[in-house]
């Protein structure tokens, strides 16, 4: 009976980063990871690590390789970590494929002492610049941005949003998918697991849906489609363009689509809405981003707080003593 012949392993000393994070990890992973996910991951491998790493040798890669080498970037510190979890993903793919021994990048990470950031990334549009632009709309159009002032949902929730989605006798939306420009028409998870969720539909939105029921509601799924082609849109972009001639004519000043979600968020904590409930409208697992992001429009003084709990607990003052 013939022995069974050892399997040959290649030696790792001879394989280089780039067949690791090209040929072995960014292919395998294609399948589970979100279209747009890995169009982002793809670009910090072609761009930064196989320009710089690629012929590296896999077993002669260390740590101090990498810290010297984010050390000359100029950028924030989440750029920092998106390249560092493309790195540690694809090491801990080659340590579970035997090619190395240990993940030289698991429990450490390379972080740059920040300036303050600014607020200047958000930036709502105010009621009257809102008027103005819908004003400057095509009636569909209109509709899509008054939902999108009055809901915010994600520009890829919006574009994958079916009338099906819509329950108009609970007055809610159900937040169950996305589609991103990478996903090139096919339907995602949302971007979080929070992400899922009911949208109450607020009574501007609500005006929105009717009106823009003689436009789609018999044409199929989509709730919103492009006005040019009368196909679901195909993502942001699209919508760019069409926001972009919107503003020039309604003179507002441009502001990218993603604004009309702060817009939403903005409205309702001012008008005093708990942080909670506003967090989990928009698909926040708690409300800390909520208040981190947004916290300059939220109330900081109330005249009248805690007068809802005196009237509900408090317990009178005993009547005074009459002076005979």
């Amino acid at each position: 009976m013939d022995r069974e012949r050892p399997r040959m392993r290649i030696p790792y000393i001879v394989i280089t980063i780039g067949l690791v994070l090209i040929t072995g990890w960014l292919v395998s992973r294609k399948r589970e990871l979100k279209a747009s996910t890995h169009q982002r991951y793809r670009r910090i491998v072609d761009n930064l690590l196989i320009p710089k790493f690629g012929k590296t040798m896999l077993a002669s890669w260390k740590r101090k390789d990498v810290k010297e080498w984010l050390a000359g970037f100029n950028c924030t510190n989440k750029r920092l970590t998106n390249v560092q979890n493309v790195i540690r993903k694809a090491l801990a793919d080659a340590v579970d494929s035997e090619l190395i021994d240990d993940n030289f990048i698991v429990g450490w990470s390379y972080k740059i002492k920040e300036a303050p950031r600014l607020e200047n990334d958000i930036d709502p549009f105010s009621r009257e610049e809102q008027i103005a632009i819908l004003a400057k709309c095509s009636p569909s159009m209109a509709n899509q941005v008054q939902f999108s002032f009055w809901t915010g949902l994600r520009t890829s929730e919006l574009v994958a949003l079916d009338w099906a989605d819509i329950d108009f006798v609970r007055s809610k939306i159900m937040v169950r998918k996305a589609m991103t420009s990478a996903a090139k028409g096919k339907i995602e998870d949302t971007k979080t697991a929070s992400g899922k969720r009911e949208v109450k539909i607020l009574a501007p939105a609500m005006r929105a849906l009717k009106a823009q029921k003689p436009h789609t509601f018999l044409a199929g799924d989509p709730v919103f489609r492009n006005p040019n082609t009368g196909e679901r849109w195909t993502g942001d972009q699209q919508i760019r363009e069409a926001w972009v001639r919107a503003l020039k004519l309604a003179g507002v000043r441009y502001r990218y689509p993603y604004q009309t979600r702060h817009t939403y968020a903005s409205m309702l904590l001012s008008a005093g809405e708990h942080p909670m409930w506003v967090a989990k409208q928009m698909g926040h697992a708690d409300w800390t981003m909520i208040s981190r992001i947004y916290g300059r429009w939220m109330p900081s003084a109330d005249t009248d707080a805690g007068g809802k709990a005196e009237a509900l607990f408090g317990v009178a003052e005993p009547a005074a003593s009459k002076v005979s």
